[in-house]
């Protein structure tokens, strides 16, 4: 079986700042210099002028909401947070009777998690009998 092999492209820092560079100053938009120097990867130049701190060239993202939306969001954020604690107050109640549950076997001498208890400990335990 061939396997085939895959190209990797290494671009040199002095390239990857004349590319920005031109960009920069309104020489080449992305699209083109991906086009001109046929640099293949989508994101490959947004990279670099992230890397390189000019931010400024990409465009921005500016999302138009409904009013009903924003509070939706609100809403569904403060119920997420609501559950968040909910489930931390729970973790700590398994905590808790966990080592509840260890302190109790350590001092009866039985498994209490078994699902299976012996009928005699059982009887023993009710009866008080165990040494306490």
């Amino acid at each position: 079986m061939e396997t085939s092999r895959k190209t990797v492209y290494k671009y040199s820092i002095a390239f990857k700042q004349k590319v920005v560079n031109e960009i920069e100053c309104g020489q080449l938009c992305i699209e083109e210099a991906k086009r001109i120097y046929d640099i293949r990867g989508g994101s490959t130049i947004t990279k670099w002028i992230k890397n390189q701190g000019k931010n400024h060239l990409l465009a921005k993202i500016v999302r138009i909401e409904m009013r009903d939306e924003i509070d939706q969001l609100k809403k569904l954020e403060k119920e997420k947070a609501e559950l968040e604690s909910a489930l931390a107050k729970a973790h700590l109640k398994i905590v808790s009777l966990e080592t509840i549950i260890e302190s109790a076997e350590e001092e009866l001498g039985i498994d209490l998690k078994k699902n299976t208890v012996n009928k005699q400990s059982l009887n023993q335990f009710k009866d008080g009998t165990i040494n306490q």
